[in-house]
């Protein structure tokens, strides 16, 4: 590849990243699962829980089923790809997660994050377009999510 070639795959990559945080965010989560290949999996592996989710079904599944009440932002940094090739990539990114369930769409007291990891990612090419192959999750600092209490408004 060329340099700008590298430098543009690389940026579809980055941009990805960050759009899958978009969506579970402040978007539709089941739709992360267009970001997949259709044999695309997302796991969590030991020490983790031993989730795994495997092909586009599976994902928008799983990533579908977040409660409502469950509010959570993700601050993603120290992204670093890496193409391997003119149809592949890896990533490694960082993130930290502040979340709340029981959440009634009002403003949350701000409060320490549950999560601080990272991602490992494999990119393939398909078709033109750059699309999550796997996504690992490292969570070497995670806790309980809290729940919000309700307060009877008047």
């Amino acid at each position: 590849m060329d340099p700008l070639e590298r430098l543009l795959a690389e940026r579809a990559c980055e941009r990805l990243i960050l759009d899958i945080v978009h969506r579970l965010d402040l978007g539709d989560p089941a739709s992360v699962a267009g970001l997949f290949t259709e044999d695309g999996v997302w796991e969590w592996p030991p020490p983790g829980d031993g989730r795994r989710s495997e092909g586009r079904e599976a994902l928008r599944a799983y990533f579908g089923a977040r409660p409502p009440d469950k509010l959570s932002r993700r601050v993603m940094s120290n992204v670093r790809v890496t193409v391997t090739s003119a149809d592949t990539a890896e990533a490694t990114s960082y993130f930290t997660t502040y979340r709340i369930e029981g959440w009634d769409g009002g403003m949350v007291p701000a409060g320490p994050p549950v999560q601080v990891g990272h991602y490992e990612d494999t990119f393939r090419r398909v078709d033109g377009r750059w699309l999550l192959a796997s996504r690992t999750l490292r969570l070497p600092f995670g806790g309980p999510t809290p729940r919000q209490e309700h307060i009877a408004r008047r």
